[in-house]
């Protein structure tokens, strides 16, 4: 089962292509996205699936702090949201 992480710190000109190639070097990337706000700009974060847990602690360890396009990520496991998470509706 595909193990998500949140991933900060992005700058506004990477893209979710460049967030898989930059996860790749640790493991098999199920998805990678960057969020973007409706006019199409990017919100600064995305999300990545890493294949195995073991890979999205690789990814944590070997990722949080470097350097994308300028800016130094932040890696963590994203938390899950569930109904009572709150949020639009």
């Amino acid at each position: 089962m595909a193990v998500k992480l949140f991933v900060g710190g992005l700058a506004f000109a990477t893209s979710s292509d460049r967030l898989r190639e930059t996860f790749a070097v640790v493991g098999t990337v199920a998805s990678a996205s960057v969020v973007k706000d409706p006019t199409g700009q990017s919100r600064g974060f995305g999300f990545v699936e890493m294949e195995t847990t073991e890979e999205a602690t690789a990814a944590i360890t070997r990722l949080h702090g470097s350097q994308l396009d300028g800016r130094a990520l932040r890696v963590e496991l994203s938390e899950k949201q569930g109904p009572s998470a709150g949020g639009r509706r």
